[in-house]
């Protein structure tokens, strides 16, 4: 069955915001190199995302269970870089859902959202130093375009080229 994300809510941030941090810890234990524990962004900083329509999740009876944002400009990872693109960043599947392809499936949605709008490219990024990540979004169809020094990191720039859907 399609994910279908709908528009989180002011009443999601707090849902948001727990499910970046159990995903920050278990990767903590487990020696995972991408979001290390306190790393998300502060409570005031997610509710003004949610309220310029940034961030979608899927609920399930126990609250959010997935979460994406999806923007239309990154120049803080992508430079002033103008292609016409979407972004994709903070994307979280709550444990629970491990395994079912919901990731998956929600960069899918955002892969179809990117085409419908017209834009060239969906992008994301993930860590260098997370080479499991860089084979799942290759998995995903996605393209290493280049790097880009973060304090303290290293970030791989990858991209999909939008292919519009037959008429």
């Amino acid at each position: 069955m399609p994910v279908l994300p709908e528009p989180a809510t002011a009443e999601d941030v707090a849902g948001i915001r727990a499910l970046r941090r159990a995903l920050e810890e278990w990767m903590a234990r487990r020696g995972v190199d991408q979001w290390p524990v306190g790393s998300g962004a502060p409570v005031e900083r997610v509710a003004a995302q949610v309220e310029r329509g940034e961030w979608w999740v899927v609920r399930d009876d126990e609250g959010v269970l997935a979460a994406v944002r999806v923007i239309r400009s990154d120049p803080e990872y992508w430079g002033d870089d103008d292609a016409p693109a979407l972004y994709v960043h903070g994307l979280m599947v709550d444990r629970r859902a491990s395994g079912t392809g919901l990731g998956r499936q929600l960069v899918e949605w955002a892969y179809a959202r990117a085409c419908a709008a017209g834009v060239s490219w969906l992008r994301l990024d993930h860590r260098a130093s997370n080479p499991h990540l860089d084979d799942v979004y290759r998995s995903f169809g996605f393209e290493p375009v280049g790097e880009t020094d973060r304090p303290g990191f290293l970030v791989v720039l990858m991209q999909r080229a939008c292919v519009p859907a037959a008429p």
